[in-house]
């Protein structure tokens, strides 16, 4: 049972200031005194880097669509636990979800998973008495969802404000705030989003500071206390990082053996085993478990916190270090885990640093397991843009004008460190690279959405791949991860 006080901030459509509201709240309250915990629905990384800044807590992410409907609530109730509040920032417009699969990961999804109230938040900059009728439209249209009130966005003058607020008088949803257009505090985007927390720490601070002042002089901050605290209780246990069996997904890829024909790659004796062996004594932390780094630091920001607290359970101590600036694995180290991020911004500064390459690369070799996401991948690669990277995979990567972004289907093709063949799982790709690959390597996954073709590299101890995966939904593969470090 959980009974932490909630709000879900949501929006007719992306664009129109959920991220402003929602940070400029999270560090409006946590610098009241309350202890908030924050989250973002779907598979977004660099939003939760702001949120994690305004709250001094990890921003987490529900996604109902990588973790499944079931996990939403458990994982909301273990992230904000023992807290005063909780403020969940939704993901484009309110009803708008996973591509052609009706609610399913959307914002509202989730609010009525979380039994929260909803703040519909409205760029206001262009209408006056419409944004009745828009309002309207998203309060009625379905019965579940509580809007319980509404922040006007890009409000331009006193007379722009009185209008809108005249219109919305008779809505019977209250307006629980106003932004003023000029009063828009800006943070820099590129390619992938905004630039993240890690990359620009002293400007996100001031930006974060200059956001919960705006909050603070333009939101009824005790009305939107009254409407989190009017949230009823939540009957759900809250998720735990330790092992439990897998959930099984719904019936939709087809058998593993028929995934395996795509990749014309189904020779059972060339896949790499993952032997029940004793433990061997190399690759120990100072408390004895077994040591796997995290790469971290401006290159490397994507990741889910319940990764790291996954792989703790498992008997790991997992060891940030920042590839930009160490220039050895941190002492000891068994794994090598590498999230996603933005290597191509960094790559002369990755490629510079040799000692650290040739250390991965030594890893790789000797066998240890190396799980690479996205940007890992892009590491282990030979060349990204013509730069030298670590050579642990025989391709090259470089940036292309084309965006990959979407949610997928896929199912394991070959027995890995992370996964046993056949595993089915869901994930999210977001990348503007592409990789020229070689040979040597087997496929790590069969994507069946919305096309079928195959993806990633498995060699040795190694997965790479561009999917994204929240590992809450397979949990076996923190335990299969570090056990593959004690054998190895």
């Amino acid at each position: 049972m959980t009974a932490v006080p909630r709000l879900v901030i949501a929006a007719p459509s992306s664009g129109s200031g959920k991220t402003t509201v929602a940070t400029g709240l999270m560090a409006a309250f946590a610098e009241a005194g309350l202890a908030v915990s924050p989250h973002k629905v779907g598979p977004d990384y660099i939003d939760p880097g702001y949120h994690a800044l305004a709250c001094g807590r990890p921003g987490r992410n529900l996604d109902a669509y990588l973790c499944g409907p079931e996990l939403v609530a458990p994982l909301f109730a273990h992230g904000s636990s023992g807290c005063d509040l909780a403020v969940v920032e939704g993901v484009m417009g309110l009803f708008d979800g996973a591509s052609g699969q009706g609610e399913l990961a959307s914002t509202a999804q989730v609010s009525k998973l979380l039994r929260a109230p909803v703040v519909l938040v409205v760029d206001a900059s262009s209408q006056s008495r419409s944004v009745a009728a828009l309002v309207h439209g998203f309060a009625s249209w379905d019965p579940e969802v509580r809007i319980g009130g509404v922040i006007l966005n890009k409000v331009g003058s006193d007379r722009h404000e009185e209008l809108l607020r005249e219109a919305l008088d008779s809505s019977g949803v209250p307006v629980l705030g106003t932004l003023r257009r000029l009063r828009q505090v800006r943070t820099p985007s590129r390619h992938l989003g905004l630039v993240p927390v890690a990359e620009r720490q002293a400007e996100a601070v001031d930006a974060v500071r200059a956001l919960a002042e705006q909050v603070r002089q333009g939101c009824d901050l005790e009305a939107l206390l009254a409407l989190a605290r009017s949230a009823p209780s939540l009957d759900v246990s809250p998720w735990s990082p330790g092992f439990s069996p897998t959930p099984p997904l719904p019936e939709r890829l087809p058998p593993a053996s028929k995934m395996s024909s795509i990749a014309g790659r189904a020779d059972e004796s060339a896949r790499p085993a993952i032997e029940d062996t004793a433990p061997q004594d190399f690759g120990k932390g100072r408390g004895g478990e077994i040591v796997v780094a995290l790469a971290a630091g401006p290159a490397f920001t994507f990741s889910y916190a319940e990764h790291a607290e996954m792989l703790t359970a498992a008997g790991a101590e997992v060891v940030p270090f920042d590839p930009l600036r160490d220039e050895q694995l941190p002492d000891g180290t068994a794994g090598l885990v590498i999230g996603g991020g933005f290597p191509e911004v960094y790559a002369p500064e990755l490629s510079a640093n040799e000692p650290l390459r040739e250390a991965v690369a030594k890893l790789a070799q000797s066998g240890a397991p190396v799980a690479a996401e996205c940007a890992g991948l892009l590491y282990l690669a030979r060349s990204l843009d013509g730069k030298p990277m670590c050579g642990v995979l025989d391709a090259d990567a470089h940036m292309s004008e084309r965006l990959t972004l979407g949610y997928r289907e896929a199912v394991a093709l070959s027995d890995s460190v992370l996964a046993q063949a056949g595993t089915r799982v869901r994930g999210h790709e977001f990348h503007r690279t592409v990789l020229e690959p070689g040979a040597g390597s087997m496929p790590a996954w069969g994507l069946h959405q919305p096309e079928k073709r195959v993806e990633g590299y498995v060699q040795d101890g190694v997965h790479a791949s561009y999917l994204h995966t929240h590992w809450a939904a397979v949990p076996d593969t923190a335990r299969r991860f570090v056990e593959r470090c004690r054998t190895s």
